[in-house]
């Protein structure tokens, strides 16, 4: 029996599985949208990774990551393009719906967050051609503000899609619950992604209370304080129905438990919560 609406991101099963015993376990339990992150595709190879896809007939709802441009110098901002544009080619040959983005926070000495923002839209605006050309949409990924310095320099929805209005149609959103559940205008950032057709994606997981790590204690769904139903009802009434993605990042908990377990525990939890 297939489980409608639910995909996989492959990151949910990193501590048992990779990328072909994940997808095995997918496909035992009627799931057949993933999202797989990029050193688990080169793991088994993109060519050989392509075809576990396509032959399975699987939607890869989103491929992980691109992003990090802000860099010290040029060489670094270089390196960082270089490396999304391979990202595209990627998400290419694997037919994903979308190349994820998580921006990059400050470079190394800096506190100009400014700065580090205009890297981000520069680097954008430099691979965007390709990305075109390659026919592969992008999808900012706002991050908790937590993550400001480190890993994201946009933090809310509001600021994901100024710069996607301001780079083109064909930028838009990852909408994931972790980061973006408290955040008081919500609502009005969805309703107004869905105006502006930029919701590429709908990433689930929880908030537990009290998180023992900011970013490997991801809570199942159910387990936390998240209105996960609520948030999804302003989500498709914005006019996206796409799969909910589970992406658990739980170093001590989830990644310690057999792929099996959790799987199993994702389908009855989306069953019953989401």
């Amino acid at each position: 029996m297939t489980v409608e609406g639910l995909s996989i991101n492959l990151a949910t099963t990193r501590g048992s599985w990779g990328f072909a015993e994940a997808v095995d376990g997918c496909l035992a339990r009627g799931i057949t949208a993933i999202a797989p992150w990029r050193d688990q595709v080169a793991a088994v190879g993109l060519d050989e990774a392509a075809r576990i896809i396509h032959l399975n007939g699987l939607k890869v709802t989103g491929l992980c990551r691109g992003g990090m441009f802000p860099a010290a110098d040029d060489a670094g901002r270089q390196a960082a393009i270089d490396d999304n544009l391979r990202a595209i080619d990627e998400a290419a040959a694997l037919g994903a719906d979308c190349l994820i983005f998580v921006v990059g926070g400050l470079p190394k000495g800096s506190r100009d967050i400014a700065a580090a923002r205009q890297m981000v839209e520069d680097g954008f605006n430099s691979i965007l051609p390709h990305a075109r050309a390659a026919n592969v949409p992008l999808a900012i990924e706002p991050l908790h503000p937590m993550y400001a310095a480190d890993r994201a320099c946009v933090n809310t929805l509001k600021q994901a899609l100024d710069l996607a209005g301001r780079l083109g149609p064909d930028v838009g959103v990852a909408i994931d619950v972790y980061h973006v559940w408290w955040d008081p205008e919500l609502a009005e950032g969805i309703a107004r992604a869905g105006r502006e057709n930029r919701i590429f994606a709908h990433h689930i997981c929880d908030w537990l209370v009290p998180t023992t790590d900011l970013l490997l204690d991801r809570g199942m769904i159910g387990d936390g304080i998240i209105d996960l139903p609520g948030i999804r009802d302003k989500v498709e009434a914005a006019g996206f129905h796409g799969p909910q993605e589970v992406e658990i990042f739980s170093a001590e908990n989830w990644w310690k438990k057999p792929g099996e377990v959790v799987l199993d525990t994702v389908v009855e939890r989306f069953r019953t919560v989401c």
